[in-house]
């Protein structure tokens, strides 16, 4: 297995156990923070914008792998992005966005893809 696609799928591995804890500080709710008094961190959006160069099915694996969503959200997101030209694919805080964005551009790049992702 080449040294790029085991670091990516490593690093993949690390973004789901962090999506596995962001899932847990959501379902513990407000009451996490009232009780420690510890403000959870601000959440960022991550954006994709439609290019006419860009595949709809590389689009869809990256929602797959990078974001862990189901093969039909992907689907519905990517079809979002290619009829209103761009689209919300995920919100998370600042520091998991920003991984999973620059993910995705590495990704595309590597892939010569010049798909737009941004953090907002």
């Amino acid at each position: 297995m080449d040294i790029f696609l085991f670091s990516t799928f490593l690093f993949c591995g690390i973004l789901m156990f962090m999506s596995d804890y962001n899932n847990q500080m959501e379902n513990a709710g407000s009451g996490l923070a009232e009780e420690t008094g510890i403000e959870l961190p601000p959440e960022r959006k991550v954006v994709f914008y439609n290019d006419d160069f860009t595949t709809m099915d590389f689009v869809v694996d990256v929602l797959v792998s990078i974001y862990n969503k189901t093969h039909d959200e992907a689907e519905s997101l990517m079809q979002t992005v290619h009829q209103e030209g761009s689209s919300v694919v995920g919100v998370y805080t600042f520091d998991i966005a920003v991984s999973r964005a620059n993910l995705t551009k590495q990704i595309a790049r590597k892939n010569g893809f010049p798909l737009r992702v941004e953090v907002e």
